[in-house]
């Protein structure tokens, strides 16, 4: 475990990355052994079917009539048509096409025009854990042997009379890897002058270990117009005149979390957790679940009020993120290699540890490629073997 008062060394060549030899981060897969979102709660309706996905796996997600949520692969083991496009009935989910009928564990419960001495039929399609919980569906998409044994994220503000929440979900076309890196290194701040006029960041130490790392931020306001709504989010406003805000940050794999703490205050003005479930097989566009959880002020419709004008700023801060990840990205792709000279010691650390925590890119031919009993094809469960050599 690194001191907390660590804040940096001298003489780092930079990150470990392909142009040494090492594994490129942006290689790296997300580990599937995690409770991940893949959907808010109320786009998944009583009655209906859609559609999600976790790193090329099609997901069809469906709400029986008794209001649980079931997660299924999202192909029908006839035909292979999506069943996220099929009918539900009661319990079970019904193949749009030829009405094949599945249990919510995948399993096929009727084929209407089956008759005795057919042909045996599959046995259906994989299921997978689910879970609902802070307005949103998780899934289990890894080892299903684990998921019982595997806490989801712990949010103690959620629901809570002293906070409010909003919820985002948006698309970013990058590597989830880039994600991290951009919550945690705070000396981005010139990207966001426009809207919280010029900030000085001081980084008053870091520590990490195999699973996180966690970051603390003292800032300053030096200058420049704020936005009135970041005042509004924060109290007096981050950095706001003489204030001695605290900002931590921690990614604890694979979730983020950062917490704003005014310098006159016990608890945080508002606590943000987030997490980047990617999509594609090759894992270059990732969805950003993200959970804004705001202290309520002395007078709660103050808090009503603001707060169209605080999600407006958020997303505008959001925006300007967006923008320089996918930036990153699509450097990524035209040079096919990850030629970022990274020297900010805390970046180093964190990429060790999306390194060590993920697991390797499956082929994309094995991405589909799933039995007709519904059986997935192998892959990695666990934290990748081709592990970085840490920078002394």
């Amino acid at each position: 475990m690194t001191d907390f008062d660590r804040v940096g060394s001298a003489g780092l060549p930079g990150d470990p990355g392909s142009p040494s030899g090492e594994t490129d981060l942006r290689r790296v897969g997300a580990n599937p052994d995690h409770w991940y979102p893949v959907a808010l709660s109320r786009k998944v309706r009583r009655g209906r079917a859609a559609g999600a996905a976790f790193a090329g796996e099609r997901i069809a997600l469906y709400r029986g009539e008794s209001g649980a949520v079931h997660a299924l692969e999202d192909r029908c083991a006839h035909r292979q048509v999506p069943l996220s496009m099929g009918v539900v009935e009661g319990e079970t989910l019904r193949c749009c096409y030829h009405a094949w009928a599945y249990r919510g564990d995948g399993r096929i419960s009727q084929i209407p025009y089956l008759a005795r001495g057919d042909g045996r039929p599959p046995r259906g399609v994989r299921g997978y854990p689910v879970r609902e919980a802070y307005g949103l569906v998780f899934v289990f998409p890894g080892d299903p042997a684990k998921a019982a044994d595997t806490p989801l994220p712990e949010l103690p503000d959620f629901g809570s009379p002293q906070y409010r929440t909003m919820t985002f979900s948006r698309t970013v076309r990058c590597h989830y890897s880039f994600m991290h890196e951009n919550l945690l290194d705070m000396n981005h701040q010139f990207l966001h002058r426009g809207v919280v006029g010029r900030l000085r960041p001081e980084l008053l130490g870091f520590a990490s270990d195999q699973r996180s790392v966690e970051a603390r931020y003292l800032f300053t306001h030096t200058g420049g117009k704020r936005n009135r709504s970041a005042e509004l989010l924060a109290g007096a406003g981050i950095g706001g005149g003489a204030s001695s805000d605290v900002m931590t940050i921690r990614t604890l794999y694979p979730y983020q979390t950062l917490d704003l703490v005014p310098g006159d205050a016990e608890h945080p003005a508002f606590r943000l957790w987030a997490v980047y479930v990617p999509d594609g097989a090759e894992q270059r566009t990732c969805r950003a679940y993200g959970l804004l959880m705001i202290k309520k002020p002395g007078v709660p419709a103050a808090l009503h009020m603001a707060w169209p004008f605080i999600r407006r700023f958020a997303e505008r801060v959001f925006a300007e993120d967006r923008m320089a990840v996918e930036a990153e990205q699509r450097a990524w792709d035209e040079q096919g290699e990850d030629r970022n000279h990274e020297v900010f010691p805390l970046i180093l650390d964190v990429r060790q540890v999306l390194r060590e925590n993920g697991v390797p890119l499956r082929p994309p031919a094995a991405v589909c490629d799933t039995a007709c009993d519904g059986t997935a094809p192998p892959r990695p469960h666990g934290p990748s073997d081709r592990r970085a050599p840490r920078v002394p």
